[in-house]
């Protein structure tokens, strides 16, 4: 199985940088309205018929910036969910054979504060918490960082912000610009959109050059099946109603402006256009990535 995927949006080429795959069950967690027979493509689940699913982080080069779009888990962390506890990858290998070692990370876009998103801003050192990619700056929509700030967190949660973002914003490496409904241009390739629902401050990062267009989803879209089935929440959308808007909006916008969806859970392939089908929608992967 190759870790390390990519896709050409005019001159920004995208790589996959793959983290974990998961269980069935967790699929079943996620998304449990779900039947996995309804999934049309078969490499979309799992081998005993469940619900695939995995975390990877997308790595980009804009303007001469090196930009990594999330961070996933992350090893050596504690967490509630056994499927994703202490885990022990490669996936600092795997950013570096792309061309994106740590100390060349130039920025890092959080699409939200779930922890299978921010696990790999830090890495334990010497029994400290300590910034993967020492020279980036971390971005956050601040309606994302001001929302869990004044959410009652269960201890999981706590840990997760103490681990993996309080000691970004002890070195002032965290940035929270005001991400307007419009969205906000990192680079004149890059920009975040405000895609708000499964949490409030969620952003997915568009890609645009030379014509082409790419969208990063984040979790508006957890699943290939969603693209089909837009009415299907996941179990931790905050804002239930709000998500089905949202991923509305942003399948009659991929399909209008034939985006490549590049979903941030999608097992591979990953990349695909939306294609409309009546009034439904399908989801049309390309390549093995």
């Amino acid at each position: 199985m190759r870790h390390v995927n990519q896709w050409a949006i005019g001159n920004v080429t995208v790589h996959k940088i793959d983290e974990t795959q998961f269980s069935s069950r967790i699929g079943a967690w996620l998304l449990p309205d779900v039947d996995p027979d309804d999934i049309s493509d078969s490499r979309h689940r799992t081998p005993g018929g469940g619900i695939a699913s995995g975390t990877h982080s997308f790595a980009l080069v804009s303007e001469g910036l090196k930009i990594l779009v999330d961070t996933g888990i992350g090893n050596d962390k504690p967490r509630a969910n056994p499927a994703w506890d202490h885990l022990d990858t490669p996936y600092l290998d795997r950013l570096t054979e792309a061309g994106f070692s740590p100390g060349t990370v130039d920025l890092v876009l959080l699409t939200h504060l779930h922890a299978d998103h921010v696990g790999w801003n830090t890495v334990l050192r010497s029994g400290r918490w300590e910034a993967t990619f020492p020279q980036a700056e971390y971005v956050m929509n601040r309606a994302e960082r001001d929302y869990w700030k004044n959410a009652a967190l269960e201890p999981s949660r706590a840990a997760m912000i103490g681990d993996s973002i309080e000691p970004l914003e002890a070195l002032g490496l965290l940035s929270l610009p005001d991400v307007p409904p419009d969205g906000l241009d990192i680079t004149p390739e890059v920009r975040l959109i405000p895609t708000p629902g499964h949490t409030p401050g969620h952003l997915s990062v568009l890609i645009q050059s030379e014509g082409f267009q790419a969208l990063i989803s984040g979790d508006a879209l957890h699943h290939s099946i969603q693209v089909e089935r837009p009415e299907i929440n996941a179990s931790v959308d905050i804002d239930g109603s709000q998500a089905r808007s949202t991923r509305l909006d942003l399948l009659r916008w991929a399909a209008k402006d034939h985006l490549l969806l590049l979903g941030s859970h999608f097992p591979s392939p990953t990349g695909g256009y939306v294609e409309t089908e009546g009034s439904t929608f399908r989801f049309r992967p390309v390549g093995n990535g």
